[in-house]
């Protein structure tokens, strides 16, 4: 039985409850406003709150002290929310609910006084808010403002009476519902009276959604979703392209970067942006054909064989950034970074894919894995431009320097200073000059918030943080988290593998439990996680395995296990358990052992306890492969890449071929092994690994005479990452696990 330090449901309640930072952005030079979010598990709710810090530096010493507003509650009508580049204007996408009317509106706020409010609710669907199509950005002039929406629905038009039912896919998990993504751009009249657009004025604000042109130049471009979009000039978009698949598919872009995207110029008329006077037009247009603004061109500007995406013009130059991944194969691996000057209509690449991290090449930078860029990633000094970025560095998230004018050049800002050194750093914001603020956390430390002054030693840049905020904590969870300890082991001949170790530094025998990422290419970082800390204070050893398909250790290792999934990483991760129990971290024998893991942990996790049946004493599976299903995914092409089977076609279908290759690297083809007592985790909603696969296993263990149980959520996708559903499917691991020990 695991020796719990309080009371199971305690502790993952007083833990996921600790607000964690979700963004922040300088509204000068000396202030700047941070954002944090925390679970109300009273009401199963997220709850958003702002606070204001305020700079002062001591010219003496250069050191700096920092004063702070007490949080405030933000309202959740704000969707998001954006500063512009002068610091004058904020603009706020608002969305309300009274009694069931939903309105949604864009406001522009100068200060305290409300410029611009329009009323968009009949001109398009929800708001997006996500990382791969949304944005909110304002023109150069700051008087548009660019977003992304869902696009009304079509009604019956002409001879075609069933255009409404027509079928057209979303972009799967995560995505339900969402088909027609487009973007908008607002302009509004500086300087006068708030005015509804759809209620008239003097002068109304216009709402126009951008389309493209249909002409062979446009290599079809509108077939294509756009997104991530920023004004380059008051008349022109960087934007990211999604592209059809030739079947007609969407395949799923969470998480998937290896979407073939690019990024297109879209050209506007300027004619087409004037603001009009009441008398001119009828508001009513917003919702018509005519409100649509088709650019004049739309030019792909990324390289063709790549999958570019998250576009940064970068100020005060005629030029941009953007991310860059390898189109097909995994879906996450190293990107690129590329400089566009679109004068010279010149790319340059600013830094390479890494294929192995070198001491004598780059400060052994190991590359770049970052979802996004930063809405504002530029800092300059020393009379130099540079991007300021995360990425992963072994396990651990750094924060990163790269020089804008000399490629190949990157200043790790947070390196690890010792072996015990395990912080894990995300940068929030800059102020375009010299401040950065970021958050760092450990795998037993909660978040905290760190200021950083940028300057430069024997020439080249350095930071000097500080931290300016520590987390609220009870006596209770503080004095409890003080009596873990947390290391980072490489697993011998197996390199780059690696695990993070969370155990009492009191050592005692404790039982192990093997808690295994997705992806595969993914990562669990030595960042602080809820969960995961619960689980040994309630009495439980923390094995986390960063199997080879890792990311953070270099392309190569990425690439290494495509078509060992099922051998080279289920291989790994045991090897991961052997090496715990001979460093006496860990036992053999009944209840010493659990495994759990989601998505493509819980794929790992059913090999393991097929393949070694009798190593662990009970395992917990979150929404896992389980089988070869690749018709019923938003992801098919997963199944054939990561196992290293190559179609003919991206629509290829499976065949009795394709699965007596696929069959044997499947858990299924160890189910009639299993032992272990498994609970299986299931969102209803999943579209990534549909509920059949889980309710395969379930039944096939059921069948066999097996202990198994499975618990199902509503309304809840892949992640099971809902309020009510972390907490019911932590405590539920809990009592299976304890009941095993």
């Amino acid at each position: 039985m695991a020796t719990s330090t309080g009371s199971t449901k305690g502790w993952y309640t007083d833990l996921s409850s600790i607000p964690v930072y979700a963004s922040a952005r300088f509204l000068s030079d000396k202030v700047v406003q941070v954002v944090s979010s925390s679970q109300d598990h009273t009401r199963n709710a997220k709850r958003t709150t702002s606070k204001t810090f305020f700079i002062k530096s001591n010219r003496s010493d250069g050191t700096f002290t920092v004063i702070a507003s007490p949080s405030q509650d933000v309202s959740p009508e704000v969707v998001a929310s954006a500063i512009s580049p002068s610091g004058k204007l904020t603009a706020i996408l608002r969305e309300t609910n009274s009694a069931g009317d939903k309105k949604r509106f864009v406001e522009i706020w100068d200060g305290d006084r409300l410029e611009a409010s329009v009323n968009v609710t009949k001109a398009h669907g929800v708001f997006y808010t996500d990382d791969q199509l949304s944005t909110l950005a304002f023109s150069p002039s700051e008087s548009s403002l660019v977003y992304t929406a869902e696009a009304n629905a079509p009604e019956n038009e002409g001879d075609d009476s069933f255009a409404k039912f027509r079928f057209l896919p979303d972009y799967g998990e995560g995505y339900i519902g969402r088909k027609r993504p487009t973007i908008f751009i607002v302009r509004w009249a500086p300087n006068t009276e708030s005015v509804d657009a759809l209620s008239g004025g003097n002068v109304s604000p216009i709402v126009r959604a951008i389309s493209v042109p249909t002409s062979s130049t446009t290599s079809n471009a509108a077939a294509i979703s756009f997104g991530q979009a920023q004004f380059v000039a008051d008349d022109t978009l960087f934007a990211t392209g999604y592209e059809f698949g030739e079947d007609g598919r969407r395949l799923g872009i969470r998480v998937c970067f290896n979407r073939p995207t690019a990024i297109w110029e879209l050209k506007l008329d300027p004619v087409e942006l004037q603001l009009q006077h009441a008398a001119d037009s009828e508001p009513s247009l917003l919702t018509d054909p005519a409100a649509t603004l088709i650019a004049i061109s739309a030019t792909k500007i990324s390289d063709l064989n790549r999958a570019s995406r998250s576009p940064r013009p970068i100020p005060g130059t005629n030029a941009a950034l953007w991310l860059s991944h390898e189109v097909g194969g995994p879906h996450a691996s190293c990107f690129s970074l590329h400089r566009f000057g679109w004068q010279a209509q010149e790319t340059t690449t600013i830094l390479p894919t890494v294929d192995k991290a070198q001491e004598n090449f780059m400060d052994g930078f190991a590359g770049l894995y970052v979802e996004n860029l930063l809405a504002r990633p530029f800092v300059r000094f020393g009379g130099r431009a540079y991007l300021l970025t995360r990425t992963s560095q072994g396990s651990r998230l750094e924060v990163v320097l790269i020089d804008l004018e000399q490629p190949e050049s990157v200043v790790r800002l947070t390196p690890a200073e010792s072996s015990e050194d395990l912080w894990s750093w995300s940068p929030l914001a800059t102020d375009g000059r010299k401040w950065v603020l970021a958050s760092r956390s450990a795998p037993t430390v909660p978040n905290e918030l760190a200021l950083g002054k940028l300057e430069e030693y024997g020439g080249k840049p350095r930071v000097a943080w500080q931290v300016i905020e520590m987390p609220s904590l009870t006596p209770r969870v503080e004095s409890a988290l003080r009596e873990l300890a947390s290391t980072v082991l490489p697993i011998p001949d197996r390199h780059p593998v690696e695990t993070i170790v969370i155990e009492p530094k009191r050592h005692k025998a404790q039982p192990l439990v093997t808690f295994i990422h997705g992806g595969p290419h993914g990562q669990i970082p030595t960042a602080f996680t809820p969960a995961l800390a619960a689980y040994a204070l309630q009495g439980y050893t923390l094995n986390i395995p960063n199997y080879t398909g890792s990311t953070g250790f270099g392309d190569f290792y990425v690439q290494k296990l495509i078509g060992k999934c099922g051998t080279l990483d289920v291989e790994d991760v045991k090897a991961t358990v052997d090496h715990l129990v001979k460093e006496g971290k860990g036992e053999y024998g009944p209840g010493k052992q659990f495994v759990t893991g989601g998505s493509h942990g819980g794929f790992l996790s059913a090999h393991l306890i097929g393949q070694y049946p009798d190593t662990f004493s009970a395992a917990v599976l979150r929404n896992p492969v389980i089988c070869s299903q690749p018709a019923s995914t938003d992801i098919p092409d997963w199944y054939f890449y990561e196992f290293g089977v190559r179609p003919s076609t991206e629509s290829e279908q499976m065949t009795p071929e394709l699965y007596a290759q696929l069959y044997p690297s499947s858990p299924i083809a160890h189910v009639r092994n299993v032992e272990a007592p498994v609970l299986l985790l299931l969102g209803v909603e999943d579209r990534r690994v549909v509920n059949v696969q889980g309710k395969t296993f379930y039944h096939a263990l059921r069948g066999l005479g097996k202990k198994v149980e499975l618990l199902t959520f509503e309304g809840e996708g892949h992640s099971l990452d809902g309020i009510e559903a972390g907490r019911v499917g932590w405590e539920a691991t809990v009592e299976w696990f304890d009941k095993a020990a």
